[in-house]
């Protein structure tokens, strides 16, 4: 493979959407030290600038309480107060590091819930409210509190999002799409009876679905709407709108949930069977893998275009409106030792460039493996989705954006020819040049290395070449950790042994300058990821 970066090549402004905001686990969670040290680590290496996180009006956040629920005595259940005293401890937290809040309105307080029933580990309750005028108090009684601790200028400069993938009505939303709409209209027209300026958007769908309908609905009723924000992962379970499956009705999926039932039904006994061959002391993190079905779900012959795709058929349905993607990454599913891996800085960095130019903001899930969701699995390198492990160690995708954040503000066009898989994508700032070279294997071929020729024209003879690299030794935390013996918790000094083993550093690279020409070769595993820094 050749790649030519020619002085007179293409260029454009590159803008960094990724940088627009993070993943986060549930709200609570960001009342704790160690999710903001390396939150903090993220926003200063990174440069990114806002968070999400689920789960705001989560009771864990006891912004909904009564009486009998503090002091334990079965009277006066009518006695009720809005307390956002830890959402404002949340929120100073976010600002204090330089950032700023991506507001997920979620999840339904119970008191306020039609149905109560709560799911996750953190007690979700995914439901519609009872009383639409008590959901709408509640709603004016959370913007007075951030107006009066924050100020509306501030406030304004925030987002808000209603909800969290109401299309999954099995897992984070107990109604259909009507019901959303519903759910949606209300909360918008509160907000901006509230404050006109303030802003707000949604359906927060998962798969790139429903942004077609939901402007369309927004559009002929009339209501709010300063935004739309969607989901997209690579794999299984969700792909996105190209398929059949994203257009189903609630009505449709409701009437296939009696033959799931009985697939489920006979999938459990395969299970049980497994299961109580398993010794008691059997880490919960083995026994998810078991129920995924093994520790290489994430090797699939996926369409690695799905993404920019999707975003390109978004963009098209927003009808003009700002898009944003609030969550994204290769998988939706954890537990695979690949979710750990290069292959995710490879898909992230080549995602992210993808859609650079289809989208406002976008936002990776998500920024460490503290995550409680199901289960804090207990393991330093469990598959998680993060960019740090839950030690706030880098894991290579972390990397990986790194080497995008501190590229130039110029995106070049190269000339790329002989291509087996490596692709590239050059960067200029006044300071460099910079040459970035990933070769993205959804399903590994356990194909050789490719030998990548680089060349940059330039004015003179560089003052120096460096090169960063995610390859099997370099970046590979888990590696070191699995060398370690893989042990369940780790010391401070262990942390730092690791990180000091696996981190990213630049490489004298040897090059040769001649007729106005840089040439230097490298080679490229599978899922490798190289950033060359051409300091002019």
């Amino acid at each position: 493979m050749k790649v030519t970066v020619t002085k007179n090549a293409p260029a454009k402004s590159y803008e960094k959407k990724w940088q627009f905001c993070v993943g986060s686990c549930h709200a609570a969670t960001l009342l704790r030290t160690d999710t903001l040290k390396i939150l903090k680590r993220v926003h200063e290496e990174l440069g990114i600038k806002r968070v999400r996180c689920h789960g705001c009006f989560n009771d864990d956040m006891a912004t909904v309480v009564n009486f009998p629920q503090v002091f334990g005595i079965p009277v006066g259940e009518h006695v009720r107060e809005f307390n956002f005293y830890r959402l404002g401890v949340m929120y100073d937290n976010i600002l204090s590091l330089g950032m700023k809040p991506f507001v997920e309105m979620s999840f339904m307080p119970q008191l306020l819930a039609k149905n109560p029933e709560r799911s996750f580990l953190y007690g979700t309750v995914p439901s519609l409210p009872k009383d639409w005028e008590e959901w709408k108090a509640y709603i004016r009684a959370y913007l007075a509190y951030l107006f009066h601790r924050y100020g509306e200028e501030e406030v304004c400069t925030w987002y808000f999002e209603v909800w969290n993938e109401p299309d999954l009505s099995d897992t984070f939303f107990s109604g259909g799409e009507n019901s959303y709409m519903t759910l949606y209209e209300n909360t918008a027209r509160t907000i901006k009876e509230f404050c006109p300026r303030l802003q707000v958007g949604g359906p927060a769908t998962s798969a790139s679905r429903w942004i077609d309908r939901m402007v369309a609905y927004c559009r002929e009723h009339d209501v709010p709407l300063d935004f739309v924000s969607t989901h997209q992962y690579i794999g299984d379970p969700f792909m996105g709108v190209s398929e059949e499956e994203a257009n189903k009705t609630f009505e449709e999926k409701q009437a296939e949930q009696e033959e799931a039932a009985k697939k489920r039904a006979a999938y459990l006994q395969i299970l049980k069977g497994k299961f109580e061959e398993m010794p008691a002391d059997t880490s919960l993190l083995t026994a998810l893998q078991t129920l995924f079905g093994g520790v290489e779900f994430t090797e699939q012959d996926y369409d690695v275009d799905i993404f920019p795709k999707n975003a390109a058929t978004v963009r098209g349905q927003a009808d003009g409106l700002p898009v944003f993607y609030t969550e994204w990454n290769m998988s939706a599913n954890f537990g695979s030792p690949l979710q750990d891996s290069r292959k995710v800085a490879a898909y992230d960095v080549r995602a992210s460039l993808a859609i650079e130019d289809l989208v406002e903001g976008d936002s990776i899930w998500c920024f460490s493996d503290l995550f409680e969701e199901l289960h804090q699995f207990k393991e330093p390198f469990h598959g998680g989705y993060g960019l740090c492990n839950l030690n706030g160690i880098p894991k290579p995708v972390f990397y990986g954006m790194r080497m995008l954040a501190q590229a130039g503000d110029m995106r070049l066009l190269p000339e790329v020819s002989g291509s087996e898989g490596t692709e590239a994508s050059a960067f200029e700032s006044e300071e460099e040049k910079q040459v970035l070279l990933y070769r993205f294997v959804p399903k590994s071929k356990h194909s050789d290395a490719e030998r990548v020729q680089v060349e940059v024209e330039l004015e003179k003879a560089p003052a120096r070449v460096t090169m960063q690299r995610l390859d099997e030794t370099h970046g590979n935390p888990r590696k070191v950790w699995e060398e370690m013996g893989s042990p369940y918790d780790l010391n401070a000094a262990e942390v730092s042994q690791i990180e000091e083993a696996s981190k990213v550093v630049d490489e004298e690279l040897p090059f040769t300058w001649q007729d106005g020409v840089l040439r230097t070769a490298v080679e490229l595993g599978e899922n490798d990821v190289y950033f060359i820094r051409i300091v002019k």
